[in-house]
């Protein structure tokens, strides 16, 4: 899930390394940040009374988790900060913010973004409570101090700093090889007295466990449940442990290549990343929804669907109560399209605002509005250009099926992509 900063990569586009990865499993590490050497930790139960421990496999679902990502990067060419999650509305409706994203370098959690994530220094009118950051010797500034005072605004919204991601998934290879040590470094970090106040608990973003992403991981099928037991183990059941996870659920895929069924009982709940399904990196199409909530008749790949993530997810024994429900707040785009139906031909990827291929959904409503709906989602036909994306209609049509399934709530990537007003984010219950 996504570069750091200003050119940033999503989920889907594992879909051309994972074909050139196929032939032979290469695994490579990526070089990040250096990490921030942290201060000394706070004791994990100064948070006893603000979590829930990870339950048991015959939880009883909640439903009314409402878990948004916000990219450190954003703050730069995006020009989202904190504080618009408080006046579109969206902290209203927030019950956790991922935080994203952490990097994972040397086998450590390590800083992804100093700079944005705590120096970044607000002005009054910047800030969430309209009080300036200081220079002060040991003050908080940036993103880390602003969601601190999001979290005085809102006392019962949690926050949950993420790791790793698309770009930085690489890490995750040595990080496995001594899960332990993986897991007392994120502790030291996410801790941190600087800043343990404004964090809840960690994600996992690992973009595959022994599967390929923008590299190719050969850690094995247990690596992941071995890494995820260190973290619950260092954490505590005073704090949050979730991960974001692989939604292909096609046979020989992704979700077969890890022990997400024995990880479970060791996480809070999954996010199974149910969009990015199709894309423009398959540049000359077929077109196809990039999100779709269940298959139709000419879908490019069977088991590429919300529903059928869903059904085997929780056929290996993973209770609904601990998967989550995910949307994307964008959408994705081919150009030189001349079929109006999903299925067609394409050309590339339609331009986009930031990135080719992909745009923020408060950009597409206008310039390209839905002129159909096909698998439970939108899609749109302007000029020659082809995208998909879900509305607050389609997202609707999603609660729906997230309440029928008895599903823990609803994440979504994330939250610059919605409009200045929350419209996506008000359609989630």
């Amino acid at each position: 899930m996504l570069r750091p900063h200003k050119k940033r990569l999503h989920h889907g586009f594992a879909a051309v390394a994972a074909a050139l990865c196929t032939a032979a499993m290469a695994a490579g590490a990526l070089t990040g940040t250096a990490a921030a050497a942290p201060a000394d930790s706070a004791p994990a139960t100064a948070k006893a009374a603000a979590t829930q421990p990870a339950s048991g496999a015959g939880t009883k679902a909640a439903g009314n988790k409402v878990v948004g990502y916000f990219t450190n990067w954003g703050v730069y060419q995006r020009n989202y900060h904190v504080k618009n999650i408080e006046t579109s509305g969206s902290a209203n409706k927030l019950t956790h913010i991922n935080y994203a994203f952490g990097n994972v370098t040397g086998g450590k959690c390590a800083i992804g973004d100093a700079y944005a994530d705590y120096d970044k220094a607000y002005t009054a009118d910047q800030s969430v409570d309209g009080k300036a950051d200081t220079w002060d010797n040991g003050a908080l500034r940036g993103n880390f101090n602003q969601l601190r005072k999001l979290k005085a605004l809102h006392p019962n919204l949690k926050v949950i700093w993420s790791f790793g991601g698309w770009t930085w998934s690489g890490g995750f290879a040595e990080a496995a090889k001594n899960p332990a040590a993986f897991a007392q470094s994120c502790y030291d970090l996410v801790e941190d007295k600087r800043w343990a106040d404004v964090f809840d608990g960690i994600d996992i973003d690992w973009e595959y466990p022994n599967a390929c992403g923008l590299t190719c991981d050969t850690s094995g099928r247990t690596a992941f449940t071995n890494v995820m037991k260190a973290l619950r183990a260092k954490f505590g059941s005073s704090n949050l442990v979730t991960a974001a996870i692989t939604a292909d659920a096609s046979s020989g895929g992704k979700i077969d290549a890890a022990d997400y069924a024995g990880a479970a009982q060791y996480v809070d709940w999954y996010n199974p990343m149910t969009y990015d399904y199709f894309g423009a990196w398959d540049a000359k199409g077929p077109t196809a929804p990039h999100s779709p909530l269940t298959s139709y008749n000419g879908i490019p790949k069977a088991g590429f669907n919300t529903a059928d993530t869903t059904k085997k997810l929780k056929g290996l024994g993973i209770p609904a109560g601990k998967l989550l429900l995910g949307v994307g707040f964008y959408g994705r785009g081919w150009s030189g399209v001349t079929q109006d139906a999903p299925g067609g031909t394409a050309t590339g990827a339609a331009p986009g605002k930031y990135e080719a291929g992909i745009e923020d959904y408060k950009d597409l409503k206008g310039r390209c509005p839905a002129t159909g709906k096909v698998g439970g989602t939108a899609y749109a036909k302007c000029g020659d250009q082809w995208w998909s994306y879900d509305t607050p209609e389609t997202i609707g049509t999603k609660m729906n099926f997230k309440n029928e399934q008895g599903m823990g709530g609803t994440f979504f990537w994330e939250l610059s992509g919605d409009t200045a007003s929350g419209e996506l984010i008000k359609a989630i219950n």
